[in-house]
Protein backbone atom coordinates (compact mmCIF):
# COMPACT_ATOMS: atom_id res chain seq x y z
CA UNK A 1 0.00 0.00 0.00
CA UNK A 2 2.76 2.22 1.01
CA UNK A 3 4.57 2.24 -2.63
CA UNK A 4 1.40 2.25 -4.27
CA UNK A 5 0.59 5.38 -2.80
CA UNK A 6 4.34 6.54 -3.50
CA UNK A 7 4.27 5.83 -6.79
CA UNK A 8 1.05 7.09 -7.14
CA UNK A 9 1.85 10.76 -5.36
CA UNK A 10 4.84 10.88 -7.95
CA UNK A 11 2.53 9.98 -10.81
CA UNK A 12 0.13 12.75 -9.99
CA UNK A 13 3.16 15.31 -9.12
CA UNK A 14 5.26 14.45 -12.15
CA UNK A 15 1.86 14.80 -14.54
CA UNK A 16 1.32 18.19 -13.47
CA UNK A 17 4.52 20.49 -14.67
CA UNK A 18 4.69 17.74 -17.38
CA UNK A 19 0.79 18.69 -19.05
CA UNK A 20 1.88 22.32 -18.36
CA UNK A 21 5.27 22.51 -20.80
CA UNK A 22 3.33 20.03 -23.53
CA UNK A 23 0.61 22.46 -23.77
CA UNK A 24 3.08 25.48 -23.64
CA UNK A 25 5.27 24.04 -26.34
CA UNK A 26 1.84 23.38 -28.20
CA UNK A 27 2.63 19.66 -28.89
CA UNK A 28 -1.19 18.96 -29.12
CA UNK A 29 -1.85 21.11 -31.81
CA UNK A 30 1.53 19.89 -33.67
CA UNK A 31 -0.11 16.75 -33.78
CA UNK A 32 -3.14 17.33 -35.54
CA UNK A 33 -5.44 17.75 -31.73
CA UNK A 34 -7.59 20.08 -31.30
CA UNK A 35 -7.86 20.75 -27.49
CA UNK A 36 -9.11 23.86 -25.86
CA UNK A 37 -7.53 25.07 -22.49
CA UNK A 38 -10.16 24.35 -20.25
CA UNK A 39 -10.04 20.65 -21.19
CA UNK A 40 -6.21 21.06 -19.81
CA UNK A 41 -6.87 23.03 -16.68
CA UNK A 42 -9.22 20.93 -15.52
CA UNK A 43 -7.10 18.19 -15.76
CA UNK A 44 -4.36 19.22 -13.87
CA UNK A 45 -6.54 20.18 -11.20
CA UNK A 46 -7.39 17.00 -10.75
CA UNK A 47 -3.98 15.75 -10.26
CA UNK A 48 -2.84 18.90 -7.71
CA UNK A 49 -6.77 17.43 -5.72
CA UNK A 50 -5.48 14.26 -5.55
CA UNK A 51 -1.62 14.96 -4.52
CA UNK A 52 -3.09 17.01 -1.70
CA UNK A 53 -4.79 14.27 -0.34
CA UNK A 54 -1.92 12.35 -0.35
CA UNK A 55 0.27 14.70 0.98
CA UNK A 56 -1.69 16.05 3.55
CA UNK A 57 -3.76 12.73 5.38
CA UNK A 58 -6.20 12.74 7.83
CA UNK A 59 -4.73 10.29 10.14
CA UNK A 60 -0.35 10.30 10.99
CA UNK A 61 -0.53 8.35 7.53
CA UNK A 62 -2.15 8.43 4.17
CA UNK A 63 -4.59 5.14 3.42
CA UNK A 64 -7.41 4.23 1.31
CA UNK A 65 -9.40 7.17 2.26
CA UNK A 66 -6.77 9.26 0.53
CA UNK A 67 -6.81 7.40 -2.45
CA UNK A 68 -10.01 7.50 -3.02
CA UNK A 69 -10.54 10.61 -2.48
CA UNK A 70 -8.04 11.50 -4.89
CA UNK A 71 -9.72 9.04 -7.78
CA UNK A 72 -13.24 10.98 -7.17
CA UNK A 73 -11.40 14.21 -7.90
CA UNK A 74 -9.79 13.02 -10.82
CA UNK A 75 -12.59 11.41 -12.18
CA UNK A 76 -14.93 14.28 -11.85
CA UNK A 77 -12.28 17.30 -12.82
CA UNK A 78 -11.94 14.51 -16.18
CA UNK A 79 -15.22 14.27 -16.32
CA UNK A 80 -15.36 18.07 -17.11
CA UNK A 81 -12.85 17.97 -19.23
CA UNK A 82 -13.99 15.35 -21.44
CA UNK A 83 -17.67 16.93 -21.78
CA UNK A 84 -16.47 20.37 -22.01
CA UNK A 85 -16.98 21.28 -25.32
CA UNK A 86 -20.17 19.82 -25.36
CA UNK A 87 -21.83 21.30 -22.42
CA UNK A 88 -20.59 25.09 -23.52
CA UNK A 89 -22.87 24.97 -26.21
CA UNK A 90 -26.08 23.66 -24.30
CA UNK A 91 -25.26 25.13 -20.66
CA UNK A 92 -29.24 25.64 -19.95
CA UNK A 93 -29.87 21.83 -19.98
CA UNK A 94 -28.78 21.19 -16.10
CA UNK A 95 -29.38 17.47 -16.52
CA UNK A 96 -27.58 15.10 -12.82
CA UNK A 97 -24.54 14.19 -14.86
CA UNK A 98 -23.45 17.82 -15.22
CA UNK A 99 -23.68 19.06 -11.74
CA UNK A 100 -23.32 16.34 -9.96
CA UNK A 101 -20.20 15.45 -10.73
CA UNK A 102 -19.50 18.87 -10.42
CA UNK A 103 -21.26 18.98 -6.57
CA UNK A 104 -18.13 16.76 -5.85
CA UNK A 105 -15.43 17.96 -7.95
CA UNK A 106 -16.03 21.25 -5.89
CA UNK A 107 -16.32 19.41 -2.66
CA UNK A 108 -13.19 18.16 -3.01
CA UNK A 109 -11.26 20.93 -4.52
CA UNK A 110 -11.78 23.28 -1.43
CA UNK A 111 -11.17 20.18 1.22
CA UNK A 112 -7.93 20.18 -0.86
CA UNK A 113 -7.31 23.78 -0.65
CA UNK A 114 -8.11 23.51 3.30
CA UNK A 115 -5.35 20.79 3.57
CA UNK A 116 -2.42 22.46 1.41
CA UNK A 117 -3.19 25.84 2.11
CA UNK A 118 -4.69 26.29 5.43
CA UNK A 119 -8.06 27.33 7.19
CA UNK A 120 -8.01 30.95 6.58
CA UNK A 121 -8.21 31.02 2.54
CA UNK A 122 -10.60 28.02 2.77
CA UNK A 123 -12.62 29.70 5.04
CA UNK A 124 -12.62 32.89 3.21
CA UNK A 125 -13.76 30.90 -0.41
CA UNK A 126 -16.43 29.38 1.52
CA UNK A 127 -18.07 32.56 2.94
CA UNK A 128 -18.36 33.20 -1.09
CA UNK A 129 -19.93 29.99 -2.13
CA UNK A 130 -22.91 30.53 0.89
CA UNK A 131 -23.23 34.34 -0.64
CA UNK A 132 -23.57 32.22 -4.24
CA UNK A 133 -26.28 30.25 -2.37
CA UNK A 134 -27.93 32.73 0.42
CA UNK A 135 -26.80 36.18 -1.01
CA UNK A 136 -30.11 36.61 -2.50
CA UNK A 137 -31.48 36.97 0.80
CA UNK A 138 -29.31 39.90 1.99
CA UNK A 139 -30.75 43.33 2.25
CA UNK A 140 -29.39 46.32 0.52
CA UNK A 141 -26.13 46.54 -1.76
CA UNK A 142 -25.47 43.09 -1.07
CA UNK A 143 -28.42 41.40 -2.27
CA UNK A 144 -27.35 38.66 -5.00
CA UNK A 145 -28.80 38.07 -8.09
CA UNK A 146 -30.57 35.20 -7.47
CA UNK A 147 -29.92 31.67 -9.48
CA UNK A 148 -30.90 28.06 -9.28
CA UNK A 149 -28.53 25.79 -7.08
CA UNK A 150 -27.66 23.75 -9.98
CA UNK A 151 -27.25 26.60 -12.34
CA UNK A 152 -24.49 28.02 -9.51
CA UNK A 153 -22.77 24.84 -9.41
CA UNK A 154 -22.62 23.98 -12.79
CA UNK A 155 -21.48 27.54 -13.88
CA UNK A 156 -18.65 27.61 -11.53
CA UNK A 157 -17.85 23.64 -12.41
CA UNK A 158 -17.74 24.30 -16.31
CA UNK A 159 -17.99 27.84 -17.29
CA UNK A 160 -14.62 29.78 -18.69
CA UNK A 161 -15.56 32.31 -16.57
CA UNK A 162 -15.50 30.77 -13.09
CA UNK A 163 -13.23 27.86 -12.17
CA UNK A 164 -11.59 26.61 -15.39
CA UNK A 165 -11.17 30.22 -16.12
CA UNK A 166 -9.02 32.60 -16.98
CA UNK A 167 -6.84 32.14 -12.93
CA UNK A 168 -5.79 28.49 -14.31
CA UNK A 169 -5.11 29.34 -17.86
CA UNK A 170 -2.07 31.45 -16.07
CA UNK A 171 -1.11 29.95 -13.55
CA UNK A 172 -1.02 26.50 -15.74
CA UNK A 173 0.97 28.60 -18.31
CA UNK A 174 2.82 31.40 -17.09
CA UNK A 175 3.40 30.73 -13.00
CA UNK A 176 3.97 26.81 -14.22
CA UNK A 177 6.56 27.26 -16.68
CA UNK A 178 8.86 30.03 -14.18
CA UNK A 179 7.73 27.91 -11.00
CA UNK A 180 9.83 25.17 -12.98
CA UNK A 181 12.76 27.76 -14.04
CA UNK A 182 12.88 27.97 -10.27
CA UNK A 183 13.06 24.57 -9.57
CA UNK A 184 15.88 24.02 -11.69
CA UNK A 185 17.82 26.89 -10.69
CA UNK A 186 17.86 25.48 -7.19
CA UNK A 187 18.70 21.68 -8.56
CA UNK A 188 21.72 23.18 -10.98
CA UNK A 189 23.21 25.13 -8.56
CA UNK A 190 22.50 28.36 -9.87
CA UNK A 191 21.36 29.66 -6.45
CA UNK A 192 24.01 28.84 -4.68
CA UNK A 193 26.22 30.92 -7.57
CA UNK A 194 23.80 33.82 -6.98
CA UNK A 195 24.07 33.71 -3.00
CA UNK A 196 27.74 32.85 -3.42
CA UNK A 197 28.60 36.17 -5.41
CA UNK A 198 26.36 38.49 -3.47
CA UNK A 199 28.47 36.84 -0.24
CA UNK A 200 31.72 37.79 -1.91
CA UNK A 201 30.61 40.97 -2.77
CA UNK A 202 28.76 42.26 0.29
CA UNK A 203 29.64 39.39 2.76
CA UNK A 204 32.60 41.71 4.45
CA UNK A 205 30.79 44.83 4.85
CA UNK A 206 28.91 45.81 7.87
CA UNK A 207 26.17 43.93 8.62
CA UNK A 208 27.05 41.60 5.89
CA UNK A 209 25.20 39.09 6.30
CA UNK A 210 21.93 41.23 5.87
CA UNK A 211 23.12 42.88 3.05
CA UNK A 212 24.01 39.58 1.47
CA UNK A 213 20.10 38.45 2.09
CA UNK A 214 19.16 41.67 0.40
CA UNK A 215 21.12 41.31 -2.77
CA UNK A 216 20.88 37.61 -2.82
CA UNK A 217 16.94 37.21 -2.73
CA UNK A 218 16.48 40.02 -5.00
CA UNK A 219 18.27 38.66 -7.78
CA UNK A 220 16.76 34.82 -6.82
CA UNK A 221 13.31 35.93 -6.29
CA UNK A 222 12.58 37.83 -9.29
CA UNK A 223 12.87 34.86 -11.35
CA UNK A 224 11.54 32.19 -8.49
CA UNK A 225 7.86 33.75 -8.43
CA UNK A 226 7.69 32.46 -4.76
CA UNK A 227 8.24 34.32 -1.57
CA UNK A 228 8.21 30.85 0.28
CA UNK A 229 10.77 29.39 -2.22
CA UNK A 230 13.23 32.21 -2.13
CA UNK A 231 13.09 32.00 1.25
CA UNK A 232 13.78 28.29 1.39
CA UNK A 233 16.42 28.66 -0.83
CA UNK A 234 18.40 31.96 0.17
CA UNK A 235 17.27 31.96 3.80
CA UNK A 236 18.93 28.89 4.80
CA UNK A 237 21.84 30.20 4.29
CA UNK A 238 21.57 33.84 5.15
CA UNK A 239 19.61 33.79 8.25
CA UNK A 240 21.65 31.29 10.12
CA UNK A 241 24.58 33.42 8.75
CA UNK A 242 22.86 36.50 9.82
CA UNK A 243 22.21 35.18 13.65
CA UNK A 244 25.80 34.10 13.76
CA UNK A 245 27.13 37.52 13.21
CA UNK A 246 25.24 39.33 15.49
CA UNK A 247 21.39 40.17 14.29
CA UNK A 248 18.33 39.08 16.65
CA UNK A 249 16.63 36.09 15.84
CA UNK A 250 13.07 38.32 15.09
CA UNK A 251 15.17 40.37 13.14
CA UNK A 252 17.32 38.17 10.81
CA UNK A 253 13.75 36.37 9.46
CA UNK A 254 12.31 39.51 9.00
CA UNK A 255 15.21 40.78 6.51
CA UNK A 256 14.82 37.09 4.67
CA UNK A 257 11.23 37.89 4.79
CA UNK A 258 11.49 41.43 3.25
CA UNK A 259 13.76 40.90 0.80
CA UNK A 260 12.99 37.27 -0.71
CA UNK A 261 8.95 39.07 -0.85
CA UNK A 262 10.09 42.12 -2.74
CA UNK A 263 12.21 39.91 -5.51
CA UNK A 264 8.55 40.00 -6.77
CA UNK A 265 8.66 43.34 -7.60
CA UNK A 266 11.88 43.75 -8.54
CA UNK A 267 12.07 43.93 -12.91
CA UNK A 268 12.79 42.53 -15.00
CA UNK A 269 10.81 39.22 -14.14
CA UNK A 270 9.09 40.59 -11.28
CA UNK A 271 8.28 36.61 -10.31
CA UNK A 272 5.43 36.19 -13.52
CA UNK A 273 3.31 38.94 -12.23
CA UNK A 274 4.23 41.64 -14.67
CA UNK A 275 3.48 39.39 -17.42
CA UNK A 276 -0.09 39.55 -15.87
CA UNK A 277 -0.39 43.00 -15.68
CA UNK A 278 0.83 43.55 -19.22
CA UNK A 279 -2.23 40.91 -20.12
CA UNK A 280 -5.05 42.71 -18.20
CA UNK A 281 -3.75 46.08 -19.10
CA UNK A 282 -3.40 44.85 -22.98
CA UNK A 283 0.11 46.59 -23.10
CA UNK A 284 3.91 45.82 -23.56
CA UNK A 285 5.82 43.46 -21.23
CA UNK A 286 8.42 46.91 -21.21
CA UNK A 287 5.76 49.20 -20.32
CA UNK A 288 4.79 47.14 -16.83
CA UNK A 289 8.98 46.90 -16.17
CA UNK A 290 9.37 50.53 -16.99
CA UNK A 291 6.41 51.22 -14.26
CA UNK A 292 8.17 49.58 -11.79
CA UNK A 293 11.54 50.32 -11.74
CA UNK A 294 11.47 53.37 -9.40
CA UNK A 295 9.35 52.04 -6.62
CA UNK A 296 11.59 48.70 -6.34
CA UNK A 297 14.65 50.74 -6.36
CA UNK A 298 13.67 52.66 -3.80
CA UNK A 299 11.97 49.24 -1.96
CA UNK A 300 15.65 48.10 -1.73
CA UNK A 301 17.37 51.05 -1.37
CA UNK A 302 15.50 51.75 2.41
CA UNK A 303 15.79 48.19 3.36
CA UNK A 304 19.61 48.12 3.01
CA UNK A 305 19.67 51.60 4.16
CA UNK A 306 17.58 49.48 7.56
CA UNK A 307 19.83 47.30 7.48
CA UNK A 308 22.80 49.12 7.53
CA UNK A 309 21.59 51.37 10.53
CA UNK A 310 20.48 48.60 12.38
CA UNK A 311 24.32 46.67 11.90
CA UNK A 312 25.46 50.25 12.59
CA UNK A 313 23.95 50.74 16.01
CA UNK A 314 24.50 47.10 17.12
CA UNK A 315 28.27 47.40 15.98
CA UNK A 316 28.13 44.16 13.50
CA UNK A 317 30.92 43.78 11.60
CA UNK A 318 30.91 41.69 8.33
CA UNK A 319 32.49 38.44 8.01
CA UNK A 320 36.09 38.03 7.41
CA UNK A 321 37.14 37.96 3.50
CA UNK A 322 39.00 34.75 4.01
CA UNK A 323 36.19 33.32 5.31
CA UNK A 324 34.10 34.14 2.23
CA UNK A 325 33.68 32.97 -1.84
CA UNK A 326 35.90 35.04 -3.85
CA UNK A 327 33.65 37.27 -6.67
CA UNK A 328 35.73 36.69 -9.18
CA UNK A 329 36.51 32.98 -9.10
CA UNK A 330 32.74 32.39 -8.34
CA UNK A 331 32.00 34.17 -11.23
CA UNK A 332 34.35 32.31 -13.37
CA UNK A 333 33.10 28.90 -11.86
CA UNK A 334 29.07 29.89 -12.82
CA UNK A 335 29.45 32.17 -15.51
CA UNK A 336 27.07 29.88 -17.14
CA UNK A 337 24.24 30.69 -15.00
CA UNK A 338 23.52 33.86 -16.33
CA UNK A 339 23.48 32.35 -20.14
CA UNK A 340 19.26 31.14 -19.21
CA UNK A 341 18.75 34.38 -17.83
CA UNK A 342 20.10 36.13 -21.03
CA UNK A 343 18.26 33.39 -22.85
CA UNK A 344 14.68 34.80 -21.54
CA UNK A 345 14.96 38.37 -21.76
CA UNK A 346 16.31 37.62 -25.77
CA UNK A 347 13.02 35.74 -26.13
CA UNK A 348 10.92 38.34 -23.76
CA UNK A 349 12.01 41.47 -25.20
CA UNK A 350 13.95 40.95 -28.34
CA UNK A 351 11.78 38.32 -30.40
CA UNK A 352 8.30 39.33 -28.47
CA UNK A 353 7.22 35.44 -27.18
CA UNK A 354 5.12 34.95 -24.86
CA UNK A 355 6.32 34.74 -21.45
CA UNK A 356 5.48 31.04 -20.75
CA UNK A 357 7.47 29.78 -23.89
CA UNK A 358 10.38 32.24 -23.27
CA UNK A 359 10.20 30.54 -19.87
CA UNK A 360 10.62 27.03 -21.64
CA UNK A 361 13.26 28.23 -23.77
CA UNK A 362 15.21 29.55 -20.79
CA UNK A 363 14.93 26.29 -19.06
CA UNK A 364 15.94 24.24 -21.76
CA UNK A 365 19.41 26.49 -22.16
CA UNK A 366 19.71 26.03 -18.11
CA UNK A 367 19.34 22.04 -18.26
CA UNK A 368 21.45 21.94 -21.13
CA UNK A 369 24.33 24.16 -19.28
CA UNK A 370 23.96 22.43 -16.11
CA UNK A 371 24.96 18.94 -18.03
CA UNK A 372 28.01 21.07 -19.77
CA UNK A 373 28.94 21.97 -16.29
CA UNK A 374 28.45 18.84 -14.42
CA UNK A 375 30.00 16.31 -17.63
CA UNK A 376 26.83 14.33 -17.45
CA UNK A 377 23.41 13.96 -17.43
CA UNK A 378 21.33 14.98 -13.78
CA UNK A 379 20.97 11.81 -11.46
CA UNK A 380 17.85 9.97 -10.29
CA UNK A 381 18.02 12.39 -6.88
CA UNK A 382 18.10 15.45 -9.18
CA UNK A 383 15.51 14.46 -11.38
CA UNK A 384 13.63 13.49 -8.86
CA UNK A 385 14.14 16.77 -7.14
CA UNK A 386 13.03 18.87 -10.37
CA UNK A 387 10.21 17.34 -11.93
CA UNK A 388 8.66 16.30 -8.36
CA UNK A 389 9.78 19.08 -6.71
CA UNK A 390 8.02 21.35 -9.59
CA UNK A 391 4.76 19.30 -9.13
CA UNK A 392 4.77 20.19 -5.46
CA UNK A 393 5.30 23.75 -5.39
CA UNK A 394 2.70 23.95 -8.22
CA UNK A 395 -0.10 21.44 -6.05
CA UNK A 396 -0.99 24.52 -3.85
CA UNK A 397 -0.92 27.10 -6.56
CA UNK A 398 -3.17 24.91 -8.84
CA UNK A 399 -5.13 24.61 -5.73
CA UNK A 400 -5.80 28.16 -5.33
CA UNK A 401 -6.00 29.29 -8.68
CA UNK A 402 -8.90 26.52 -8.88
CA UNK A 403 -10.26 28.65 -6.07
CA UNK A 404 -9.23 32.34 -7.37
CA UNK A 405 -11.68 31.19 -10.34
CA UNK A 406 -14.82 30.21 -8.03
CA UNK A 407 -14.68 33.86 -6.33
CA UNK A 408 -14.48 35.37 -10.00
CA UNK A 409 -17.18 33.48 -10.88
CA UNK A 410 -19.29 33.84 -8.09
CA UNK A 411 -18.43 37.81 -8.11
CA UNK A 412 -19.94 37.63 -11.49
CA UNK A 413 -22.93 35.60 -11.67
CA UNK A 414 -24.24 37.11 -8.22
CA UNK A 415 -23.07 40.61 -8.99
CA UNK A 416 -20.72 41.38 -5.99
CA UNK A 417 -18.11 42.14 -7.52
CA UNK A 418 -19.82 44.85 -9.39
CA UNK A 419 -21.53 46.13 -5.69
CA UNK A 420 -18.13 46.42 -4.30
CA UNK A 421 -16.72 48.18 -6.94
CA UNK A 422 -19.87 50.68 -6.59
CA UNK A 423 -19.83 50.85 -2.69
CA UNK A 424 -15.60 51.45 -2.78
CA UNK A 425 -16.60 54.87 -5.51
CA UNK A 426 -18.61 55.75 -3.35
CA UNK A 427 -16.55 56.35 -0.47
CA UNK A 428 -16.60 60.27 -2.10
CA UNK A 429 -12.65 60.69 -0.49
CA UNK A 430 -10.00 59.09 -2.83
CA UNK A 431 -7.74 58.61 0.21
CA UNK A 432 -9.89 57.13 1.92
CA UNK A 433 -11.03 54.63 -0.79
CA UNK A 434 -7.30 53.68 -1.19
CA UNK A 435 -6.81 53.04 2.48
CA UNK A 436 -10.49 50.53 2.31
CA UNK A 437 -8.70 48.84 -1.01
CA UNK A 438 -5.31 48.36 0.40
CA UNK A 439 -6.85 46.81 3.68
CA UNK A 440 -9.36 44.87 1.36
CA UNK A 441 -6.03 43.81 -1.03
CA UNK A 442 -4.48 42.19 2.16
CA UNK A 443 -7.34 40.37 3.93
CA UNK A 444 -7.88 38.59 0.18
CA UNK A 445 -4.26 38.18 -0.27
CA UNK A 446 -4.13 36.24 2.78
CA UNK A 447 -1.92 33.09 2.29
CA UNK A 448 -2.08 33.42 -1.08
CA UNK A 449 0.54 33.26 -3.81
CA UNK A 450 1.03 36.98 -5.52
CA UNK A 451 -0.19 35.91 -9.23
CA UNK A 452 -3.21 34.40 -8.06
CA UNK A 453 -3.78 37.56 -4.98
CA UNK A 454 -2.96 39.85 -8.01
CA UNK A 455 -5.49 38.11 -10.41
CA UNK A 456 -8.34 38.36 -8.25
CA UNK A 457 -7.87 42.13 -6.69
CA UNK A 458 -7.25 43.46 -10.17
CA UNK A 459 -10.83 41.59 -11.08
CA UNK A 460 -12.55 42.61 -7.88
CA UNK A 461 -11.29 46.44 -7.16
CA UNK A 462 -9.47 47.85 -10.16
CA UNK A 463 -12.79 48.96 -11.47
CA UNK A 464 -13.67 51.27 -8.53
CA UNK A 465 -10.04 52.23 -8.47
CA UNK A 466 -10.42 53.48 -12.05
CA UNK A 467 -13.77 55.13 -11.66
CA UNK A 468 -12.41 57.48 -9.42
CA UNK A 469 -10.02 58.55 -12.19
CA UNK A 470 -6.67 56.58 -11.18
CA UNK A 471 -4.13 55.69 -13.86
CA UNK A 472 -4.77 51.92 -15.10
CA UNK A 473 -1.26 51.12 -14.39
CA UNK A 474 -1.07 52.95 -10.88
CA UNK A 475 -4.20 51.11 -9.66
CA UNK A 476 -2.86 47.59 -10.95
CA UNK A 477 0.42 48.14 -9.51
CA UNK A 478 -0.96 49.65 -6.40
CA UNK A 479 -2.86 46.34 -5.77
CA UNK A 480 -0.13 43.88 -6.89
CA UNK A 481 1.95 45.83 -3.83
CA UNK A 482 -0.72 45.40 -1.57
CA UNK A 483 -1.68 42.11 -2.28
CA UNK A 484 1.97 41.06 -1.64
CA UNK A 485 2.37 42.93 1.49
CA UNK A 486 -0.19 40.47 2.81
CA UNK A 487 2.95 38.11 2.78
CA UNK A 488 4.25 40.12 5.69
CA UNK A 489 1.28 41.66 7.33
CA UNK A 490 0.35 39.76 10.78
CA UNK A 491 -1.77 37.68 11.31
CA UNK A 492 -1.37 35.49 8.42
CA UNK A 493 2.15 36.94 7.12
CA UNK A 494 2.97 33.57 4.82
CA UNK A 495 6.43 34.60 5.00
CA UNK A 496 7.46 35.77 8.17
CA UNK A 497 5.65 32.61 9.58
CA UNK A 498 8.29 30.87 7.23
CA UNK A 499 11.49 32.99 8.29
CA UNK A 500 10.43 32.76 11.56
CA UNK A 501 10.80 29.09 11.46
CA UNK A 502 14.28 28.98 9.89
CA UNK A 503 15.27 31.55 12.71
CA UNK A 504 13.59 29.99 15.68
CA UNK A 505 11.83 33.76 16.35
CA UNK A 506 8.20 34.49 17.49
CA UNK A 507 6.09 34.67 14.43
CA UNK A 508 4.71 38.41 15.66
CA UNK A 509 7.50 40.04 16.61
CA UNK A 510 9.08 38.82 13.12
CA UNK A 511 5.57 40.50 11.34
CA UNK A 512 6.16 43.67 12.96
CA UNK A 513 9.87 44.23 12.43
CA UNK A 514 8.61 42.79 8.44
CA UNK A 515 5.87 45.71 8.37
CA UNK A 516 8.92 48.07 9.91
CA UNK A 517 11.47 47.04 7.02
CA UNK A 518 8.67 47.25 4.12
CA UNK A 519 7.29 50.69 5.10
CA UNK A 520 8.28 51.87 1.98
CA UNK A 521 5.98 49.55 0.17
CA UNK A 522 3.26 50.46 2.44
CA UNK A 523 3.66 54.16 1.70
CA UNK A 524 5.04 54.04 -1.78
CA UNK A 525 1.51 53.25 -3.64
CA UNK A 526 -0.18 56.13 -2.55
CA UNK A 527 2.43 58.41 -3.98
CA UNK A 528 2.12 56.85 -7.33
CA UNK A 529 -1.83 57.23 -7.30
CA UNK A 530 -1.16 61.32 -6.64
CA UNK A 531 1.59 61.32 -8.44
CA UNK A 532 2.16 58.92 -11.39
CA UNK A 533 5.26 60.28 -12.46
CA UNK A 534 6.85 57.83 -10.01
CA UNK A 535 6.33 54.86 -11.97
CA UNK A 536 7.28 57.12 -15.17
CA UNK A 537 3.44 58.32 -16.25
CA UNK A 538 3.42 62.31 -17.42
Amino acid sequence: MDLTLRLLSRLYLALIPIIGVVMILSVPQRLGLSIVPQEVVTTILGFAVAAAFIKHPYGEKTGLLELLLGFVAIATWMWSSFHYEAWIIDMADRTPDKWVPGVFAILLMMEALRKASGLPIAILVWVIIAYAFFGQYLPGVFEAEPHSATKTILYNYADSNSIPGLVLRIITTIVLAFIIFGRLMEVSGATKFFTDMAMGWMGHRRGGPAKVAVVASSAFGMVSGSTVGNIMSTGVVTIPLMKKSGFRSRYAAAIEAVASNGGQIAPPVMGTTAFLIAEFLEVSYATVVIAAIIPAALYYLVLFLQVDAIAKKNGLDGIPKEDLPQVIATLVSGWLFLIPLAVLMYFLFYLGFNPALSAVYAIAALFVLMVVKQRSLPTSAEWGSFIFGSGENLVSIVLIGGAAGLVIGILNSTGLGFQLALLLSSVGSLLLMLILTAMVSIVLGMGMPTAAVYIVLSIVLAPAMSKMGVNPMAAHLFLFYFGLLSMLTPPVAVASYVAAGLAGSNMWATGMVGIQLASTAYLLPFLWVYNPALIFIG
